[in-house]
């Protein structure tokens, strides 16, 4: 018989071993983990010079006469959203235009929509991208019953809107938040401040269309999903950056208790209902709460995890305060969100929960009596 193999958990954060991306040293520690531990060797002020040799480029292009802008900032009108564009305005004297691929109306709460409204109101340009909504509907419940991740396909069009629109119309330069192999150990992308190679990170898998192409759509009904080939990247010289790479206090935190003090609006249910562990994350839509639950399911770990894990790094409480915390609320989803969820894709809440079971990770789960408890605690 073949032993399973056993997870781990990092031994410093409430990282996992089982997500396909992440990133672990023979010593059981996550990447994110050990960069945090040499931060201290971190020359920030050569960063800000490299940051800013950056943006002297992005401004001095000739391109930038004829769109008058020379930054584009990806946006939702979260925490992060917030703090990029103020900080790209503000801070770093560019004259950004924001672009926001929006959720249909079903989807979107009206707290999304209040903060991205918000987000423009502090004085931006901005272009709202709204894929039709039916075909938006159809691709989710693919990605859904086919992966069990409804946030599949709808991650291919919230990364390949900005950088179509920043190609059109000649912006030198994009502006994304954090770098994911620095935050939570995604092995796509970069370990620096280039972003350029995001699109092969493993949701995004190179932008690759086949799997919903092979589903009778046509490239024509997928527009604002196809990212833009690195052929047409390189022709444009279209540069991308991460922003968290250069500045030392870039994390959930700070960023969230900046944008509240800009009018964020936060989410007020209670963090048994949504698995979260702050009121400033996450507020576009709720169904995000439901794939943080079906997460937890296939790798042991939601976004309470996920969020404790940057505490942890940041020096907000101990492991074993986080680990409370987890244990309590971690892949925690209120009902109401799976019932508005089933009857947007038109399915039961059978069907929901026979795929959400059959997602459920043998290697990470284990039967304990009429419950599934994890094979290795977090503790």
């Amino acid at each position: 018989m073949t032993q399973r193999p056993r997870m781990r958990w990092c031994k410093r954060c409430l990282e996992p071993d089982t997500r396909p991306d992440c990133l672990f040293d023979e010593d059981g520690i996550c990447y994110p983990c050990r960069n945090k531990e040499r931060e201290h060797e971190i020359d920030w002020a050569a960063r800000q010079r490299e940051l800013h040799q950056i943006v002297a480029w992005a401004k001095s292009r000739p391109e930038v006469e004829v769109s008058g802008y020379d930054c584009m900032i990806p946006v939702s009108g979260g925490k992060d959203s917030h703090r990029q564009a103020m900080y790209a305005r503000d801070v770093l004297g560019l004259t950004p235009l924001l672009v926001s691929c929006s959720y249909p109306p079903e989807q979107i709460t009206e707290r999304g929509a209040h903060n991205l409204a918000n987000l423009i109101n502090l004085g931006f340009d901005a272009i709202v991208v709204s894929p039709a909504p039916e075909t938006w509907r159809r691709l989710m419940r693919i990605g859904f019953m086919k992966y069990t991740n409804w946030c599949k396909p709808t991650e291919l069009a919230l990364y390949a809107t900005a950088p179509k629109i920043a190609i059109s119309y000649n912006i030198p330069l994009m502006i994304y938040g954090e770098n994911p192999a620095l935050s939570w150990g995604s092995a796509g992308g970069s370990l620096d401040g280039n972003a350029n190679q995001l699109k092969y990170n493993n949701t995004m898998k190179g932008g690759d269309l086949s799997p919903y192409l092979d589903e009778e759509f046509r490239p024509k009904d997928m527009y604002w999903h196809r990212y833009p080939s690195d052929d047409d990247i390189k022709r444009a010289g279209l540069r991308m950056i991460y922003l968290g790479y250069y500045i030392s206090d870039f994390n959930d935190m700070v960023n969230g208790h900046m944008a509240l003090s800009w009018g964020l609006e936060p989410r007020h249910a209670p963090f048994e209902d949504t698995g979260q562990v702050t009121h400033f994350d996450a507020l576009d839509d709720d169904w995000v709460i439901v794939n943080q639950m079906l997460k937890r399911l296939k790798f042991g770990f939601g976004r309470a995890a996920e969020q404790l894990s940057g505490f942890i790094r940041e020096g907000y409480m101990t492991r074993e305060e986080a680990v409370a915390l987890a244990e309590r609320l971690d892949g925690n989803c209120a009902q109401r969100y799976i019932d508005t969820f089933c009857d947007y894709l038109g399915i039961t809440a059978a069907e929901f929960w026979e795929k959400a079971e059959g997602a459920r990770n043998p290697d990470v789960w284990e039967r304990d009596g009429d419950t599934w408890k994890l094979r290795v605690p977090m503790s």
